[in-house]
Protein backbone atom coordinates (compact mmCIF):
# COMPACT_ATOMS: atom_id res chain seq x y z
CA UNK A 1 0.00 0.00 0.00
CA UNK A 2 1.00 3.64 -1.26
CA UNK A 3 1.84 5.61 2.12
CA UNK A 4 0.02 8.50 0.91
CA UNK A 5 -3.40 5.55 0.56
CA UNK A 6 -2.41 4.70 4.41
CA UNK A 7 -2.45 8.77 5.66
CA UNK A 8 -5.73 9.32 3.95
CA UNK A 9 -7.07 6.27 5.98
CA UNK A 10 -5.64 7.18 8.68
CA UNK A 11 -6.70 11.19 8.53
CA UNK A 12 -10.51 9.88 8.12
CA UNK A 13 -10.24 7.78 11.13
CA UNK A 14 -8.98 10.35 12.95
CA UNK A 15 -11.51 12.97 11.59
CA UNK A 16 -14.54 11.10 12.88
CA UNK A 17 -12.67 10.30 16.17
CA UNK A 18 -12.19 14.04 16.50
CA UNK A 19 -15.92 15.35 15.61
CA UNK A 20 -17.37 12.90 18.28
CA UNK A 21 -15.40 14.80 21.64
CA UNK A 22 -16.67 16.60 23.60
CA UNK A 23 -20.59 17.43 23.07
CA UNK A 24 -22.69 17.65 25.62
CA UNK A 25 -25.77 16.50 26.00
CA UNK A 26 -26.86 20.59 24.61
CA UNK A 27 -24.22 20.09 21.95
CA UNK A 28 -22.96 23.52 23.87
CA UNK A 29 -19.89 23.58 25.61
CA UNK A 30 -18.89 26.64 28.05
CA UNK A 31 -15.59 28.36 27.02
CA UNK A 32 -13.98 28.41 30.82
CA UNK A 33 -10.17 27.63 31.62
CA UNK A 34 -11.43 24.78 33.49
CA UNK A 35 -13.83 23.03 30.58
CA UNK A 36 -10.74 23.89 28.37
CA UNK A 37 -8.03 22.05 30.31
CA UNK A 38 -9.90 18.94 30.74
CA UNK A 39 -10.49 19.58 27.36
CA UNK A 40 -6.83 19.77 26.59
CA UNK A 41 -6.47 17.17 29.04
CA UNK A 42 -8.52 14.33 27.58
CA UNK A 43 -7.95 15.07 23.57
CA UNK A 44 -4.17 13.59 24.88
CA UNK A 45 -5.70 11.09 26.98
CA UNK A 46 -7.66 9.44 24.31
CA UNK A 47 -5.70 10.30 20.72
CA UNK A 48 -1.89 10.34 22.07
CA UNK A 49 -0.21 7.29 20.65
CA UNK A 50 3.20 7.27 22.61
CA UNK A 51 1.80 6.81 26.36
CA UNK A 52 2.81 3.17 26.81
CA UNK A 53 6.48 3.68 24.91
CA UNK A 54 7.33 6.55 27.02
CA UNK A 55 6.18 5.23 30.25
CA UNK A 56 4.56 8.41 31.11
CA UNK A 57 1.59 8.93 33.73
CA UNK A 58 -1.14 11.00 32.25
CA UNK A 59 -3.57 10.73 35.26
CA UNK A 60 -0.80 11.89 37.51
CA UNK A 61 -0.18 14.40 35.63
CA UNK A 62 -3.41 15.69 35.42
CA UNK A 63 -3.16 15.72 39.44
CA UNK A 64 -0.19 18.04 39.79
CA UNK A 65 -1.74 20.38 36.96
CA UNK A 66 -5.47 20.30 37.58
CA UNK A 67 -5.57 22.14 41.14
CA UNK A 68 -3.42 24.96 39.28
CA UNK A 69 -6.40 25.75 37.35
CA UNK A 70 -9.34 28.35 38.20
CA UNK A 71 -11.31 30.46 35.55
CA UNK A 72 -9.65 33.91 37.21
CA UNK A 73 -6.52 32.77 35.61
CA UNK A 74 -4.86 34.32 32.63
CA UNK A 75 -5.24 33.70 28.86
CA UNK A 76 -1.21 34.12 28.88
CA UNK A 77 -0.70 32.04 32.47
CA UNK A 78 -2.99 29.52 31.39
CA UNK A 79 -1.45 28.78 28.01
CA UNK A 80 1.95 28.83 29.71
CA UNK A 81 0.93 25.99 32.37
CA UNK A 82 -0.57 24.21 29.21
CA UNK A 83 2.48 24.02 27.49
CA UNK A 84 4.24 23.22 30.19
CA UNK A 85 2.04 20.04 31.12
CA UNK A 86 2.20 19.09 27.28
CA UNK A 87 6.05 19.05 27.82
CA UNK A 88 6.00 16.29 29.97
CA UNK A 89 5.42 14.10 26.50
CA UNK A 90 9.03 15.04 25.72
CA UNK A 91 7.60 15.47 22.02
CA UNK A 92 8.35 17.51 19.30
CA UNK A 93 5.32 17.21 17.90
CA UNK A 94 3.19 18.39 20.45
CA UNK A 95 2.72 22.18 20.35
CA UNK A 96 -0.37 24.37 21.54
CA UNK A 97 -1.33 27.43 19.73
CA UNK A 98 -3.38 30.20 20.09
CA UNK A 99 -3.73 34.12 18.82
CA UNK A 100 -1.29 35.19 20.84
CA UNK A 101 1.47 32.37 21.26
CA UNK A 102 2.64 28.45 20.34
CA UNK A 103 4.55 26.33 22.45
CA UNK A 104 6.71 23.83 21.58
CA UNK A 105 8.71 21.31 23.16
CA UNK A 106 12.50 22.02 22.23
CA UNK A 107 14.38 19.48 24.56
CA UNK A 108 14.57 16.91 21.81
CA UNK A 109 17.59 18.70 20.52
CA UNK A 110 18.48 21.68 22.40
CA UNK A 111 20.33 19.50 25.11
CA UNK A 112 22.82 17.96 22.33
CA UNK A 113 25.83 19.51 19.96
CA UNK A 114 24.23 21.23 17.07
CA UNK A 115 26.65 19.56 14.36
CA UNK A 116 26.07 21.80 11.85
CA UNK A 117 27.51 25.28 10.53
CA UNK A 118 26.22 26.05 6.92
CA UNK A 119 28.62 28.47 6.44
CA UNK A 120 31.30 26.35 6.84
CA UNK A 121 30.48 23.68 4.31
CA UNK A 122 28.80 26.94 2.41
CA UNK A 123 32.94 28.64 2.04
CA UNK A 124 35.02 25.74 2.48
CA UNK A 125 33.54 23.00 0.94
CA UNK A 126 31.36 24.51 -1.64
CA UNK A 127 33.47 27.80 -1.95
CA UNK A 128 30.63 29.87 -2.60
CA UNK A 129 29.35 28.32 -5.73
CA UNK A 130 26.85 25.58 -6.25
CA UNK A 131 23.38 25.06 -7.95
CA UNK A 132 20.20 25.55 -5.81
CA UNK A 133 16.74 23.94 -7.28
CA UNK A 134 13.19 22.40 -5.54
CA UNK A 135 15.10 22.96 -1.95
CA UNK A 136 18.11 21.15 -2.57
CA UNK A 137 21.52 22.53 -2.81
CA UNK A 138 24.22 21.02 -4.75
CA UNK A 139 27.55 20.32 -5.95
CA UNK A 140 30.58 18.05 -7.06
CA UNK A 141 33.57 18.65 -4.22
CA UNK A 142 36.55 18.52 -5.37
CA UNK A 143 37.23 14.92 -4.48
CA UNK A 144 34.81 14.09 -7.27
CA UNK A 145 31.82 13.14 -4.66
CA UNK A 146 28.66 14.73 -5.10
CA UNK A 147 27.32 16.95 -2.74
CA UNK A 148 23.73 17.82 -1.64
CA UNK A 149 22.05 19.39 0.92
CA UNK A 150 18.07 18.92 1.34
CA UNK A 151 17.26 21.26 4.56
CA UNK A 152 12.90 20.36 4.59
CA UNK A 153 10.93 17.84 3.14
CA UNK A 154 8.48 20.39 3.22
CA UNK A 155 10.14 21.65 -0.67
CA UNK A 156 8.88 19.52 -2.97
CA UNK A 157 11.31 17.88 -6.03
CA UNK A 158 9.62 17.60 -9.04
CA UNK A 159 11.21 13.98 -11.13
CA UNK A 160 12.52 16.22 -13.48
CA UNK A 161 14.48 18.58 -11.34
CA UNK A 162 16.06 15.38 -9.10
CA UNK A 163 16.15 13.68 -12.63
CA UNK A 164 18.87 16.57 -13.37
CA UNK A 165 20.40 16.54 -10.19
CA UNK A 166 21.49 12.81 -10.26
CA UNK A 167 22.74 12.73 -14.02
CA UNK A 168 24.79 15.74 -12.54
CA UNK A 169 26.68 13.11 -10.30
CA UNK A 170 26.71 10.13 -13.20
CA UNK A 171 30.59 10.34 -13.11
CA UNK A 172 31.26 10.98 -9.47
CA UNK A 173 32.58 8.05 -6.95
CA UNK A 174 29.57 8.62 -5.08
CA UNK A 175 26.81 11.12 -3.20
CA UNK A 176 26.69 12.71 -0.08
CA UNK A 177 23.03 13.58 0.82
CA UNK A 178 23.02 15.94 3.88
CA UNK A 179 19.84 16.40 6.20
CA UNK A 180 21.33 17.99 8.89
CA UNK A 181 19.09 20.44 10.72
CA UNK A 182 16.12 19.17 8.68
CA UNK A 183 13.27 19.44 10.24
CA UNK A 184 10.47 17.26 8.57
CA UNK A 185 7.59 17.95 6.61
CA UNK A 186 6.11 15.90 3.70
CA UNK A 187 6.39 12.03 3.99
CA UNK A 188 5.53 12.01 0.70
CA UNK A 189 8.73 13.72 -0.61
CA UNK A 190 10.79 10.86 1.17
CA UNK A 191 9.46 8.17 -1.12
CA UNK A 192 10.41 10.73 -4.21
CA UNK A 193 14.06 10.70 -2.81
CA UNK A 194 14.60 7.33 -1.01
CA UNK A 195 13.25 5.34 -4.35
CA UNK A 196 15.78 7.05 -6.03
CA UNK A 197 17.87 4.48 -4.22
CA UNK A 198 16.10 1.43 -4.79
CA UNK A 199 16.53 -1.09 -7.70
CA UNK A 200 13.21 -3.56 -6.39
CA UNK A 201 10.11 -2.57 -4.33
CA UNK A 202 11.16 -2.51 -0.56
CA UNK A 203 9.41 -2.80 2.66
CA UNK A 204 9.57 1.03 3.75
CA UNK A 205 8.04 0.51 7.53
CA UNK A 206 4.53 -0.54 9.39
CA UNK A 207 2.30 2.09 10.52
CA UNK A 208 -0.55 1.93 13.34
CA UNK A 209 -2.94 4.00 14.61
CA UNK A 210 -5.66 4.78 17.60
CA UNK A 211 -8.52 1.91 17.77
CA UNK A 212 -9.91 3.05 21.28
CA UNK A 213 -9.35 5.61 23.92
CA UNK A 214 -7.14 3.24 25.60
CA UNK A 215 -3.60 4.07 26.02
CA UNK A 216 -2.61 0.70 24.91
CA UNK A 217 -5.38 0.63 22.14
CA UNK A 218 -3.40 0.96 18.90
CA UNK A 219 -3.99 -1.45 15.70
CA UNK A 220 -1.90 -4.21 14.26
CA UNK A 221 1.18 -2.70 12.32
CA UNK A 222 0.01 -3.09 8.33
CA UNK A 223 3.19 -2.22 6.06
CA UNK A 224 3.67 0.33 3.08
CA UNK A 225 6.42 0.09 0.81
CA UNK A 226 8.79 2.18 -1.54
CA UNK A 227 9.35 1.08 -5.31
CA UNK A 228 11.55 2.24 -7.20
CA UNK A 229 11.10 5.21 -9.57
CA UNK A 230 10.39 3.61 -12.52
CA UNK A 231 11.40 5.83 -16.04
CA UNK A 232 13.52 7.85 -14.16
CA UNK A 233 17.31 8.10 -13.19
CA UNK A 234 18.25 5.76 -10.54
CA UNK A 235 21.65 5.70 -8.24
CA UNK A 236 23.33 2.64 -7.53
CA UNK A 237 26.74 4.13 -6.07
CA UNK A 238 27.83 4.44 -2.13
CA UNK A 239 26.00 7.37 -0.56
CA UNK A 240 26.66 8.75 2.91
CA UNK A 241 23.19 10.21 4.75
CA UNK A 242 25.01 12.62 6.93
CA UNK A 243 22.64 13.37 10.33
CA UNK A 244 22.34 15.52 13.83
CA UNK A 245 20.18 16.05 16.75
CA UNK A 246 18.10 18.20 14.33
CA UNK A 247 17.26 15.72 12.19
CA UNK A 248 13.73 15.12 12.87
CA UNK A 249 10.33 13.98 11.91
CA UNK A 250 9.72 13.30 7.89
CA UNK A 251 13.54 13.84 7.96
CA UNK A 252 14.30 11.22 10.50
CA UNK A 253 12.12 8.90 8.42
CA UNK A 254 13.85 9.19 5.85
CA UNK A 255 17.01 8.39 7.44
CA UNK A 256 15.13 5.20 8.95
CA UNK A 257 14.51 3.93 5.16
CA UNK A 258 17.85 4.83 4.12
CA UNK A 259 19.90 2.73 6.68
CA UNK A 260 17.98 -0.28 5.59
CA UNK A 261 19.67 0.60 2.15
CA UNK A 262 23.06 -2.10 1.64
CA UNK A 263 24.72 0.78 -0.06
CA UNK A 264 24.20 3.91 2.29
CA UNK A 265 25.89 4.82 5.53
CA UNK A 266 24.97 7.17 7.93
CA UNK A 267 27.27 9.27 9.45
CA UNK A 268 27.07 12.14 12.25
CA UNK A 269 24.68 12.09 15.74
CA UNK A 270 21.78 10.41 16.55
CA UNK A 271 18.79 12.36 14.99
CA UNK A 272 15.80 13.56 16.80
CA UNK A 273 13.25 11.00 16.16
CA UNK A 274 9.26 12.02 15.53
CA UNK A 275 7.76 9.34 14.17
CA UNK A 276 4.99 9.87 15.21
CA UNK A 277 2.15 11.34 12.21
CA UNK A 278 0.93 14.65 13.68
CA UNK A 279 -2.92 15.39 13.82
CA UNK A 280 -4.78 18.47 14.87
CA UNK A 281 -7.31 19.44 17.40
CA UNK A 282 -9.46 21.93 18.19
CA UNK A 283 -10.08 23.49 22.19
CA UNK A 284 -13.60 25.08 23.14
CA UNK A 285 -11.67 28.08 22.98
CA UNK A 286 -10.30 27.95 19.46
CA UNK A 287 -6.91 27.45 20.51
CA UNK A 288 -5.22 24.48 18.12
CA UNK A 289 -3.61 21.44 19.71
CA UNK A 290 -1.44 19.30 17.58
CA UNK A 291 -0.18 15.91 19.03
CA UNK A 292 1.14 12.63 17.85
CA UNK A 293 -1.57 10.11 16.79
CA UNK A 294 0.01 7.23 14.62
CA UNK A 295 2.88 5.41 15.45
CA UNK A 296 5.57 4.98 12.51
CA UNK A 297 7.62 1.65 12.90
CA UNK A 298 10.57 1.06 11.18
CA UNK A 299 11.03 -2.29 8.92
CA UNK A 300 11.69 -4.52 11.46
CA UNK A 301 8.60 -3.30 13.80
CA UNK A 302 10.72 -0.89 15.80
CA UNK A 303 9.99 2.62 16.79
CA UNK A 304 12.06 5.44 16.08
CA UNK A 305 10.52 8.14 18.07
CA UNK A 306 13.68 8.71 20.34
CA UNK A 307 15.98 8.97 17.16
CA UNK A 308 18.27 6.58 14.84
CA UNK A 309 21.56 6.51 15.37
CA UNK A 310 24.30 6.40 12.58
CA UNK A 311 26.50 3.81 11.56
CA UNK A 312 29.63 6.09 12.23
CA UNK A 313 29.29 8.57 15.22
CA UNK A 314 31.20 12.13 14.85
CA UNK A 315 30.70 15.40 16.29
CA UNK A 316 31.82 18.28 14.84
CA UNK A 317 34.89 20.12 16.53
CA UNK A 318 34.09 22.72 19.20
CA UNK A 319 37.06 24.56 17.03
CA UNK A 320 35.59 23.67 13.95
CA UNK A 321 34.66 27.27 12.99
CA UNK A 322 37.96 28.65 13.30
CA UNK A 323 39.93 25.34 11.50
CA UNK A 324 37.25 25.91 8.80
CA UNK A 325 36.37 22.07 8.79
CA UNK A 326 33.40 19.72 9.01
CA UNK A 327 34.32 16.66 10.65
CA UNK A 328 31.23 14.90 9.96
CA UNK A 329 31.69 15.94 6.54
CA UNK A 330 35.25 15.10 5.96
CA UNK A 331 34.11 11.60 7.30
CA UNK A 332 31.87 11.20 4.81
CA UNK A 333 33.88 12.14 2.07
CA UNK A 334 36.69 9.57 3.34
CA UNK A 335 33.95 7.05 3.63
CA UNK A 336 33.12 7.31 0.02
CA UNK A 337 37.09 7.18 -0.85
CA UNK A 338 37.92 3.73 1.34
CA UNK A 339 34.63 2.37 -0.32
CA UNK A 340 35.85 3.56 -4.17
CA UNK A 341 39.40 1.90 -3.33
CA UNK A 342 38.09 -1.51 -2.07
CA UNK A 343 35.93 -1.77 -5.39
CA UNK A 344 39.34 -0.91 -7.51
Amino acid sequence: MKIKSVLYILSALLLVQLQACFVDDDSHVQDTAKTNFNALWHIVDEHYCFFEYKGVDWDSVYNYYAPRVNDDISDQDFFNLCGEMLASLQDGHVNLASAFASSYYWKWFQDYPVNYDERIVHENYLNFDFYQAGGITYKKLRENIGYIYYDSFSSSISPTTLDYILAHFITCDGLIIDVRNNGGGSLSNVEVIASRFIDAPILAGYIQHKTAPAHDALSEPYAYYYRPAEGHILYGKPVVVLTNRHTFSAANNFVQVMKSLPQVTIIGDRTGGGSGLPFTYNLPNGWNLRLSASPILDADGNDTEWGIDPHIKVDMAPNAYQTGRDAILDCAIECIAQQQYIMK
